[in-house]
């Protein structure tokens, strides 16, 4: 469940990225597609590096508000920085 939410939440920060940096944008679906894999990656990093629940069970008894509120910010944040390095990198690819 932690996933879907870092994913949705990467959806909007790869949205609100490219809202704000223009320069760095990557059109709207291309800033939601590279937002959501950016969510989905930053959620699975997360996940390896503070040692997931090895069961489902266990997995859903640990989602609580402080948990919510981790993944929310882990993906969007994530999807937020993956969008905008892309978007760095493309500038530069025009640019060559």
């Amino acid at each position: 469940m932690e996933l879907i939410i870092q994913i949705v939440a990467g959806l909007l920060g790869g949205n609100v990225t490219g809202a704000a940096l223009k320069n760095l944008s990557l059109g709207t679906a291309g800033n939601t597609v590279v937002g959501g894999i950016g969510g989905g990656l930053g959620g699975i990093l997360m996940g390896m590096l503070g040692g997931a629940a090895p069961d489902a069970a266990a997995a859903a008894s640990g989602l609580d508000l402080g948990a919510i509120i981790q993944a929310v910010a882990g993906g969007g944040v994530s999807g937020a920085v993956l969008t905008a390095l892309l978007g760095v990198v493309k500038k530069m690819l025009v640019k060559a």
